[in-house]
């Protein structure tokens, strides 16, 4: 079985996080694992994506997860809904990451949560990094989403 890199992007304007908003679509993540450091003005957190950049290549399990890390700096607040921080063992599954712009090039930075959890991050500027921790682990199924209109 062929071994794809490791995934190491940075995302510096909104279109660069439209990049890194793909690749961690449907990552899976515990409460627990979200950090804020006002001090450092960071947020960051540990999950497990789903490899879309895999699915289909070559020599390579069709479906398959990566522990990873991201993390944004030149934060300025965090706020959050639909997440109860008492219980760090909760899973989250992170949809998108979408780019308000406010006063370029601040603005605020949205992860949207299967569930309606939402985090918001006021950000001086993006500064964004994504990379995989580790080796890839098969898994059962490509995560699947209902499109139909309710």
């Amino acid at each position: 079985m062929a071994t794809a890199p490791l995934l190491k992007i940075a995302a510096l304007d909104a279109e660069d996080l439209l990049v890194v908003s793909a690749h961690v679509q449907d990552a899976v993540l515990r409460v627990g694992d979200i950090i804020w450091s006002p001090a450092r003005r960071r947020f960051a957190m540990a999950m497990n994506r789903f490899a879309w950049e895999a699915a289909g290549r070559r020599g390579e399990p069709k479906h398959q997860r990566r522990r990873a890390a991201m993390h944004f700096d030149r934060v300025q607040s965090v706020k959050s809904t639909g997440f109860d921080r008492s219980v760090p063992g909760a899973i989250a599954s992170l949809l998108a990451i979408e780019f308000a712009s406010s006063d370029a090039p601040a603005g605020d930075v949205r992860l949207l949560f299967a569930g309606g959890g939402e985090i918001v991050l006021e950000v001086e500027c993006i500064e964004a990094q994504l990379a995989d921790l580790g080796a890839a682990w098969q898994t059962k199924a490509q995560p699947a989403h209902d499109l139909a209109a309710g």
